[in-house]
């Protein structure tokens, strides 16, 4: 019997992340922060003078790096030794991506890990349900570093919460643009 074909009403059957990709500067550099110090395994790449998804001519290497679930970080070195430019209309701590490690104790070796190689790191910050520690990559990528510091039935009543303090906040917004100009 064939599956049944899935209603456009029906959500995306999102698995988990595939991939983050960022543009580079140098991809030597690239790996030598993510697999020498990070510990992410370089496990493929590929290089291509057009881009498959529009056909532009765009001479490139997209490299993969390999967390322990699965899932990679990937960079385009373009080969112009150019460092993707950060949003002029976002503060430099918005932008970023955060990985997850399993415990305070892993963190804190991290932490000393990446500042031993004169990368400096803010935190351990503590968000009451987890600690984190920030630093950027060689490309201007701000990286949080994070451990779960609460047990899973507190973050189990946080997902129930979480849609009325969106509403409220939702809310505090449209009063707050009514006292401030918007700007964007």
């Amino acid at each position: 019997m064939p599956e049944p074909t899935p209603s456009p009403h029906d959500p995306v059957p999102i698995r988990g992340l595939h991939h983050f990709a960022w543009r580079c500067r140098d991809g030597e550099e690239t790996r030598r922060f993510w697999e020498d110090l990070l510990g992410l395994p370089l496990v493929h790449v590929i290089e291509n003078e057009h881009v498959p998804s529009t056909g532009e001519y765009c001479p490139y290497v997209h490299i993969f790096f390999q967390m322990r679930d699965g899932s990679y970080i990937a960079f385009f070195d373009l080969g112009d030794d150019i460092v993707a430019a950060p949003s002029p209309n976002t503060p430099a701590w918005v932008n970023h991506i955060a990985l997850r490690v399993d415990t305070v104790e892993e963190l804190r070796a991290a932490k000393a890990r990446i500042e031993a190689a004169g990368v400096p790191v803010l935190g351990i910050t503590d968000h009451h349900i987890i600690g984190s520690i920030y630093f950027f990559d060689p490309n201007g990528i701000r990286v949080e570093l994070t451990t779960p510091t609460v047990p899973q039935a507190e973050m189990d009543a946080h997902a129930r919460r979480a849609r009325a303090a969106l509403d409220d906040w939702t809310q505090r917004k449209a009063r707050l643009r009514e006292v401030r100009p918007h700007h964007g």
